[in-house]
Formats: C-alpha cells, structure tokens, sequence
C-alpha cells in the first residue's frame, strides 16, 4: 500500500523513524525492514539521528537481497540551529553550500546516490519564512530538479508557512512531516493545506505526544472491539485519515503489530471520534 504525491511519486503509508536511537540504530533499522517496513527517516544531524548508523543497516541488507531499489530513503537537511557542534558542513559557508555538504553526506553516509526524499527540519523562524528559509528552500529545488532527490518537504512547518511555500515556491512541498497533536485534530490545518495541494502528509509522535488519547475509555473500548493494541488504534486512524505514520519503537513485538494496523477497518463515526478526541 502506497500514497502518490503530486509530482506523482509513491511513498509507503508506514515509515520506521530511526530518531534517539543512537548505537542501537543499525540493529533497529535491520529488525524493522525484517518485519516489513520499506520506508526509513533519518536526518543528518547527530543530536537526535546516526544517518551513518543507518547507512550500515543498509550495506547489511543489500548482502541480503534487500537492494537500495526496494527501499525508501528520507533524510533531512538541519540548519545550524538544530545542530551541535557535530555539523555536516561548514557552519561559515553560505547556507546554499551548506546544504550541498549536507546532502553528499547523507549520500555518503547512506551508500546511495540519489534520495527517495529530502526534507528540511524545519524553517530557521518560527514565524514567516525568512531569507535564508527561501534561500535554504531553493537549494533543495536545485537538488530535485538536478534528479538526486524524488521528492522534496519540509518539516516542522505550520499552516502559515506551509501556505508560503504552496504560493511562492518554485515547486511546492511534496511531503510535510509534523508533530501531530490530538490537542490540535491531528494537525487538521495543516493537513488540510496538504490534501489541497496533494501533499503528503506525515505524523511523528502520534503515541508519545497523544498519552491522553490512551486513557480515554471510548478509545479503550474502541480498541478492544476490534481486539487491536491502542497503537494499531491510532495508526489505522492516521491512515484512513490520509496520514503516512511514522513509528520509531523498538520493541519487536510492537514492530509487526505496528504493521497490521492497515487490516482494521474504522467506521466513519468512529474515525470522526479519534479525530475530534482531544478537543
């Protein structure tokens, strides 16, 4: 199962994040692919992600006849601010530079030569796009329209920016990948921007910023009525909803579950339920 973006590129509708997983990265990328994942995010920024880390899991699987063609490879171009010390470019070079330094690194790192999709962590402000978020933004156009990228997004983004770059960028965002909150709908605005633009949209932390979701007992019910874990609950909710999920745990077990989740089907009712839970 797959979902197709507007330059009519297909993405997985699961993705295996490898953030905070440190030297455990290669082992989990390895046991997620084994269980069926055929989508990895990773970013080249060593304060949460070891891209190089990844990269061994995939050498790993090319011995095993997973080859690069059968897998989906995302990273991501991190402005100095969401660095450490540890910064895949020089940090004195102009930002256009930096991204092209960051970008042979991942490729590096990743023993590949092109990318399924490259996104930016996140724009340098929290509001509007600045001057270097435009000059950071056509660096990675330059990369798609050069062929060493599918598809290119932006992380971390909100609707006002998402808006901007749909109107006044050269090639608008294929994919988003945000925090998504039940707080919020899930992020509804955003992703309403996406649908509208056939953007892909993916959600990260959609367990571990949503514990409320779990307490709640309509939700308990709910699950226990289909006989599925509350995180194949929610996973299901994400992709019926049009959301491509990321997971990022460790667990095995919770790994192949994670997997299953496509086989629920919701109700409308019960997908307006789990959308509007939080509010």
């Amino acid at each position: 199962m797959s979902l197709t973006t507007y330059n009519h590129v297909s993405i997985p509708s699961f993705m295996y994040g490898t953030a905070w997983k440190k030297e455990a990265t290669t082992g989990l990328v390895l046991q997620a692919v084994e269980a069926g994942f055929t989508a990895i995010d990773t970013a080249n920024q060593l304060v949460h992600y070891d891209e190089a880390r990844v990269g061994e899991a995939l050498l790993h699987l090319a011995k095993q006849g997973t080859t690069r063609d059968k897998l989906f490879l995302q990273t991501k171009f991190t402005p100095v601010n969401g660095q450490d010390h540890r910064l895949p470019y020089d940090a004195r070079a102009t930002i256009t530079t930096q991204v092209q330094q960051s970008f042979a690194s991942s490729l590096e790192h990743l023993h590949t030569d092109y990318l399924d999709s490259y996104v930016l962590h996140g724009p340098y402000s929290r509001r509007g796009l600045s001057a270097e978020d435009w000059e950071v933004w056509a660096a990675i156009e330059s990369l798609y329209d050069a062929g060493k990228t599918k598809m290119i997004g932006v992380s971390n983004v909100s609707a006002d920016q998402l808006t901007l770059l749909c109107v006044k960028a050269t090639h608008k965002p294929m994919v988003v990948q945000n925090r998504c909150y039940a707080a919020l709908a899930w992020d509804k605005e955003v992703r309403e921007i996406c649908r509208t633009h056939q953007i892909i949209y993916q959600g990260f932390s959609l367990l571990t910023a949503n514990r409320e979701v779990f307490i709640d007992a309509e939700i308990r019910a709910m699950a226990a009525r289909y006989e599925v874990t509350l995180a194949q609950l929610v996973f299901r909710f994400a992709m019926h909803i049009g959301m491509v999920p990321l997971t990022g745990t460790t667990n095995p077990q919770h790994t192949k579950e994670a997997l299953q989740s496509d086989r629920i089907t919701l109700l409308e009712e019960e997908v307006r339920q789990i959308e509007t839970i939080g509010l």
